[in-house]
Protein backbone atom coordinates (compact mmCIF):
# COMPACT_ATOMS: atom_id res chain seq x y z
CA UNK A 1 0.00 0.00 0.00
CA UNK A 2 1.03 3.20 -0.39
CA UNK A 3 0.94 6.39 1.53
CA UNK A 4 1.28 10.10 1.38
CA UNK A 5 2.18 11.47 4.41
CA UNK A 6 1.56 15.23 5.04
CA UNK A 7 3.07 17.51 7.34
CA UNK A 8 0.87 20.37 8.42
CA UNK A 9 2.71 23.74 8.91
CA UNK A 10 2.03 26.96 10.05
CA UNK A 11 1.84 30.49 8.69
CA UNK A 12 5.71 31.18 9.86
CA UNK A 13 7.23 32.46 6.71
CA UNK A 14 10.67 33.22 7.47
CA UNK A 15 12.00 31.13 10.34
CA UNK A 16 14.60 29.31 9.65
CA UNK A 17 15.02 25.78 9.97
CA UNK A 18 16.51 24.55 13.35
CA UNK A 19 19.50 22.63 12.26
CA UNK A 20 18.79 20.19 15.09
CA UNK A 21 15.85 19.27 14.03
CA UNK A 22 17.31 18.98 10.02
CA UNK A 23 19.61 16.35 11.57
CA UNK A 24 17.04 14.58 12.85
CA UNK A 25 14.70 14.44 10.10
CA UNK A 26 17.47 13.54 7.97
CA UNK A 27 17.97 10.73 10.05
CA UNK A 28 14.19 9.99 10.37
CA UNK A 29 14.53 10.35 5.82
CA UNK A 30 17.40 7.23 6.36
CA UNK A 31 15.69 5.02 8.46
CA UNK A 32 12.46 5.25 5.80
CA UNK A 33 14.94 4.42 3.34
CA UNK A 34 17.17 1.78 4.84
CA UNK A 35 13.95 0.08 5.55
CA UNK A 36 12.55 0.54 2.13
CA UNK A 37 10.24 2.64 2.94
CA UNK A 38 10.50 5.91 1.79
CA UNK A 39 9.37 6.71 -2.12
CA UNK A 40 9.88 10.36 -2.46
CA UNK A 41 9.41 13.59 -0.02
CA UNK A 42 10.00 17.53 -0.58
CA UNK A 43 9.17 20.31 1.86
CA UNK A 44 7.07 22.99 0.60
CA UNK A 45 7.92 26.72 -0.11
CA UNK A 46 5.88 29.09 2.31
CA UNK A 47 2.08 30.19 0.93
CA UNK A 48 3.58 33.38 -0.21
CA UNK A 49 5.44 32.01 -2.94
CA UNK A 50 2.68 30.16 -4.10
CA UNK A 51 -1.20 30.87 -5.59
CA UNK A 52 -4.55 29.20 -6.05
CA UNK A 53 -6.86 29.05 -8.45
CA UNK A 54 -10.53 29.68 -7.43
CA UNK A 55 -12.87 27.52 -10.07
CA UNK A 56 -16.63 28.63 -10.10
CA UNK A 57 -18.61 27.04 -13.22
CA UNK A 58 -16.50 27.73 -16.09
CA UNK A 59 -14.55 30.89 -14.52
CA UNK A 60 -11.28 31.07 -12.68
CA UNK A 61 -9.63 33.39 -10.20
CA UNK A 62 -6.32 33.32 -9.18
CA UNK A 63 -5.50 34.25 -5.62
CA UNK A 64 -1.73 35.15 -4.87
CA UNK A 65 -0.52 34.01 -1.43
CA UNK A 66 -0.64 34.15 1.52
CA UNK A 67 -3.69 32.54 1.94
CA UNK A 68 -5.13 34.31 4.75
CA UNK A 69 -8.25 31.81 5.08
CA UNK A 70 -5.88 29.55 5.65
CA UNK A 71 -6.53 27.14 8.53
CA UNK A 72 -4.03 24.00 7.81
CA UNK A 73 -1.29 24.85 5.69
CA UNK A 74 0.89 21.75 3.88
CA UNK A 75 4.20 22.64 5.02
CA UNK A 76 5.84 18.99 2.96
CA UNK A 77 5.18 15.64 1.96
CA UNK A 78 6.42 11.87 1.83
CA UNK A 79 5.26 8.99 -0.21
CA UNK A 80 5.70 5.75 1.87
CA UNK A 81 5.13 2.14 1.00
CA UNK A 82 3.84 -0.05 3.83
CA UNK A 83 1.99 -3.21 4.63
CA UNK A 84 -1.06 -1.34 6.07
CA UNK A 85 -2.01 2.11 7.99
CA UNK A 86 -0.94 0.86 11.23
CA UNK A 87 2.48 0.56 10.06
CA UNK A 88 2.63 3.66 8.57
CA UNK A 89 0.47 5.30 11.99
CA UNK A 90 3.87 3.59 13.71
CA UNK A 91 6.30 5.71 11.43
CA UNK A 92 5.13 8.16 12.10
CA UNK A 93 5.25 8.09 15.66
CA UNK A 94 9.06 8.27 15.44
CA UNK A 95 8.94 11.34 13.51
CA UNK A 96 10.82 14.21 15.36
CA UNK A 97 8.24 17.19 16.25
CA UNK A 98 8.14 19.58 13.87
CA UNK A 99 6.52 21.82 15.00
CA UNK A 100 6.98 24.00 18.83
CA UNK A 101 5.61 20.87 20.87
CA UNK A 102 2.08 21.23 18.77
CA UNK A 103 1.78 19.42 15.05
CA UNK A 104 -0.09 17.50 13.36
CA UNK A 105 0.72 15.05 10.51
CA UNK A 106 -2.12 13.53 8.13
CA UNK A 107 -1.47 9.64 6.91
CA UNK A 108 -3.51 9.09 3.40
CA UNK A 109 -3.99 6.56 1.60
CA UNK A 110 -2.88 6.33 -2.64
CA UNK A 111 -5.54 5.43 -4.28
CA UNK A 112 -4.32 2.76 -6.78
CA UNK A 113 -5.89 1.79 -10.56
CA UNK A 114 -7.26 -1.08 -8.91
CA UNK A 115 -9.54 0.79 -6.83
CA UNK A 116 -11.06 2.50 -9.75
CA UNK A 117 -11.36 -0.55 -11.97
CA UNK A 118 -15.01 -0.96 -11.85
CA UNK A 119 -15.37 2.60 -13.24
CA UNK A 120 -12.84 1.48 -16.53
CA UNK A 121 -12.84 -0.99 -18.93
CA UNK A 122 -9.58 -3.26 -20.58
CA UNK A 123 -8.63 -0.86 -22.77
CA UNK A 124 -8.59 2.24 -20.04
CA UNK A 125 -6.86 0.37 -18.12
CA UNK A 126 -3.98 -1.19 -20.62
CA UNK A 127 -3.85 3.27 -21.52
CA UNK A 128 -3.70 4.21 -17.96
CA UNK A 129 -0.93 1.78 -17.28
CA UNK A 130 1.20 2.54 -20.12
CA UNK A 131 0.32 6.56 -19.18
CA UNK A 132 2.07 5.74 -15.99
CA UNK A 133 4.78 4.13 -17.15
CA UNK A 134 6.02 6.97 -19.69
CA UNK A 135 5.48 9.05 -17.13
CA UNK A 136 7.74 7.31 -14.47
CA UNK A 137 10.52 7.10 -17.07
CA UNK A 138 10.71 10.63 -17.32
CA UNK A 139 11.13 10.83 -14.13
CA UNK A 140 14.16 8.51 -14.14
CA UNK A 141 15.12 11.04 -16.75
CA UNK A 142 14.99 14.34 -14.97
Amino acid sequence: MRFMVIVKGTQAENAPPDPQLMADMNKFNNELLEAGVLLGYDGLHPPSKGARVHFSGKNRTVIDGPFAESKELIAGFWFWRVKSLEEAIEWVKRCPNTQDGEGDIEIRQIAELEDFASAFNDEEIRQEKEFRARMAANAARK
